[in-house]
């Protein structure tokens, strides 16, 4: 069973709706406040109050910044507005706190902080997409990203409030609705802009969402950037068992209960993979097919090539992140030698037949390739299972591949095997070896 969290984004998202509603799952508010002292920032206060939206008690969570003119509340959202709106007003938007930072002044500062390393991780892993979406937007380098609502102080609380909430709720995997999105127009400190903001649409590549007639701003750039970097899927509520529902309320009142549902419950490890959870199962259907007289499996595929010599080689790890999010099987980097001699990769991606045309797009428009070549293969599949099995050091799935009657091949899941290690301060090998063992001894 693995503890899971399922945020129900029928409100849309936001930073400060996914720490409400980690509050009113039992996130302690004085835990919190103890955790973020690690961070070297100060000059601000927190506060979690209860407060109905259209009826529905949720809990609220609200940061406080210390200014010239005194205490106030801070609000990171953009201001909502009218496409009638003259451009001379597109620039008057400045909330407490609004000081912008460089993506590099941040990062800096999580990694000299002594929070625990998942959430260092977490936190620093959000905020670099965010400076991706943004550097992608503006047209210019990574490390002249300026962060401007997104850089401010309580935009930093809320994300690391949120990655420290989901360690101290001991949740180990992360899966959400579809997202809507609203509609209309915002203020920023760029100007008029589209609903979603441009940042925000850049974030939400390859996530299911929805708009509907309603005209505002739903998914802010903070709630897109944690949802899409620590979600192992989007979709309908999976079958799990439910343990709590927990409510986190936006700061504004709508036509409709302005709140994230969040459950909380424990899956089991087949329900897991059909929801994108740990270990990659894409396109299950492949493994349904017959057993061969030999005793293997057989099912299409199609491979995409193509030879990349003029990519900087840090994009290759959001274009490899893209496809396998897509449904490719597997995505390999291999090394060749090209025209005059330059050294380039090889991407090499092997594809199920119905996604080739989804896999194409994404790397067309994510590489600096302008050609790929594709050709029909059959895959040989070993027929394999997901079982769970109990060490001494806790419960690990492992995928178990057969051949007849024989185990051929045992491979314990290695996000499980990493969260123990991390957990209980081991090498990851002897949680590995463990579960292996464990495995074959299991009857």
């Amino acid at each position: 069973m693995t503890r899971t969290i399922y945020f129900d984004c029928f409100a849309g998202i936001s930073g400060d709706m996914i720490v409400g509603a980690l509050v009113d799952l039992g996130l302690d508010p004085d835990d919190l406040r103890d955790e973020l002292k690690k961070l070297p920032f100060a000059g601000y206060r927190l506060e979690t109050l209860d407060v109905h939206k259209r009826g529905l008690r949720a809990k609220a969570f609200r940061v406080y910044l210390e200014g010239a003119e005194g205490e106030q509340l801070a609000d990171a959202e953009f201001v909502e507005t009218s496409d009638a709106l003259p451009e001379t007003d597109a620039h008057d938007h400045h909330h407490a706190g609004a000081t912008s930072r460089h993506l590099s002044e941040i990062l800096d500062c999580i990694e000299r902080s002594d929070l625990s390393e998942r959430v260092r991780q977490q936190t620093s892993a959000i905020f670099t997409r965010l400076g991706q979406a943004e550097a992608r937007v503006h047209g210019v380098p990574l490390e002249q990203v300026h962060l401007h609502e997104v850089g401010s102080l309580d935009a930093i609380v809320d994300i690391a409030s949120a990655m420290i909430g989901l360690e101290k709720l001991g949740v180990e995997a992360v899966l959400a609705s579809p997202l809507h999105l609203g509609g209309g127009f915002v203020r920023a400190s760029h100007g008029v802009l589209p609903v979603p903001a441009p940042a925000t649409a850049e974030l939400l590549a390859g996530v299911q969402v929805y708009t509907t007639d309603f005209k505002g701003e739903l998914v802010t750039p903070t709630g897109a950037a944690i949802l899409t970097t620590i979600a192992q899927g989007f979709g309908p509520l999976p079958r799990m068992q439910v343990l709590d529902v927990g409510y986190g309320a936006g700061s504004r009142d709508r036509p409709f209960p302005n709140v994230l549902r969040a459950y909380l419950g424990e899956m089991e490890a087949q329900d897991e993979l059909a929801s994108g959870r740990g270990a990659r199962f894409p396109h299950q259907e492949q493994h349904n097919a017959p057993l061969t007289l030999a005793g293997y499996q057989e099912g299409r595929a199609v491979v995409l090539e193509s030879n990349i010599d003029d990519s900087n080689p840090q994009m290759f790890e959001y274009l490899i992140d893209r496809l396998l999010e897509a449904g490719a099987l597997d995505v390999g980097l291999l090394p060749i030698s090209m025209k005059k001699n330059r050294p380039g990769v090889l991407l090499h991606v092997l594809a199920h037949p119905e996604s080739v045309d989804d896999l194409l797009q994404i790397i067309f428009q994510e590489s600096t390739t302008i050609g790929v070549r594709s050709y029909p293969v059959t895959k040989h599949m070993l027929p394999r299972q997901i079982e769970t099995v109990d060490t001494k050091y806790g419960r690990v799935r492992v995928k178990i591949a057969r051949l007849g009657d024989r185990v051929a091949n045992v491979k314990p899941e290695y996000e499980d095997c990493r969260a123990l290690a991390i957990q209980l301060g081991l090498p990851i090998k002897d949680i590995y070896l463990e579960a292996m063992n464990s495995a074959f001894a299991a009857p």
